[in-house]
């Protein structure tokens, strides 16, 4: 793994621990609550991080124990990799030593209690949006999972399906180092982030395991894959069941057939969720105003989009906006 990762993404970096909490819970943009195990540890408590709509990975140095819980509304999945020092974790009932050589897999809802071995531990946090392991396990299996799917926590990271994870994540890393323009761009990271959760469903058991190994073949045909990419690239923009069966090179019912059988939706409630979920990301993680936010993703029916956003999150927007 990388020596000196997110070199020109300092957050904070200070004597004061409370510092570090707090750089964390805004790091992963209200998806998570952080609080001390015990004593405060003196010392230098640092962090990097990049944030994006559906992930934020974030470097750490520090020797203090901590909490990290789930904040109401917000599904995340979390991946933590050590890069020096071991990790004592654990996370209901669950408990697993992390390293250099062993990763730990939090699932949407899980409590981590992470305490560092000595001063000088340094790892990794990935954040994953819960929305994309749901569409890349059906993009796998070609069918929504039905229950969420629920990883075991220790991933080994000296085994080869391990260290493709592990090499993964490097490589995003290595972009969002890069400084080049290019790989910060939103389509790049999302498209690198999915095949990380790819991998991870693939090389980590998990409650669906059993599904994903009785699936033969290719997972979404390519018209498929086309119209997905066309939808989440121009997704600020007005978007139309001609625009997407265009972009996938088929008519609109093929296009719609191949939504609802693999996906369990139709192309328009596909983008509709989608924006849906942009939405809450920038309510939680920014000020700006909720009608201003559902413009910028191209809701334009405020009375219709609170609607929406109220079925599929149970609540509407204003309640979310309120724990900022």
């Amino acid at each position: 793994m990388l020596s000196n990762p997110l070199r020109d993404f300092v957050i904070t970096k200070s004597g004061n621990p409370v510092n570090l909490l707090h750089s964390a819970a805004r790091l992963f943009g209200g998806a998570v609550t952080t609080s001390p195990l015990g004593p405060f540890a003196d010392g230098e408590h640092e962090v990097r991080g990049v944030a994006s709509a559906d992930f934020a990975v974030g470097y750490f140095a520090s020797s203090l124990a901590v909490r990290v819980g789930t904040a109401p509304g917000r599904e995340s999945y979390f991946v933590n990799l050590g890069l020096a020092g071991e990790i004592s974790a654990s996370s209901d009932g669950r408990q697993a030593v992390l390293s250099r050589a062993r990763a730990g897999v939090f699932n949407p809802g899980d409590a981590q209690e992470l305490r560092p071995s000595r001063p000088g531990t340094r790892f990794l946090g990935l954040r994953i949006d819960a929305g994309l392991v749901r569409r890349e396990f059906a993009a796998l299996t070609g069918r929504p999972t039905g229950s969420t799917v629920r990883f075991d926590l220790p991933l080994d990271l000296s085994e080869p399906r391990g260290r493709a994870v592990k090499l993964l994540i490097g490589s995003l890393i290595e972009q969002l180092d890069s400084g080049d323009p290019l790989f910060q761009r939103e389509e790049l990271q999302r498209s690198q982030l999915r095949c990380i959760v790819t991998a991870l469903l693939l090389a980590q058991s998990h409650t669906h395991t059993a599904t994903l190994r009785g699936v033969p073949g290719m997972p979404h045909p390519r018209a498929l894959r086309a119209a997905v990419a066309f939808v989440e690239t121009n997704l600020s923009e007005p978007i139309s069941l001609g625009q997407i069966a265009e972009a996938a090179g088929c008519s609109a019912r093929t296009i719609s057939s191949a939504f609802r059988g693999k996906l369990g939706t139709s192309p328009m409630g596909y983008v509709r969720d989608l924006r849906l979920d942009r939405i809450r990301h920038d309510i939680l993680t920014t000020g700006d105003r909720i009608g201003e936010i559902a413009y910028r993703w191209g809701m334009t029916h405020l009375g219709r989009f609170a609607g929406e956003y109220r079925s599929r999150f149970g609540e509407l927007p204003s309640a979310t906006a309120a724990r900022r």
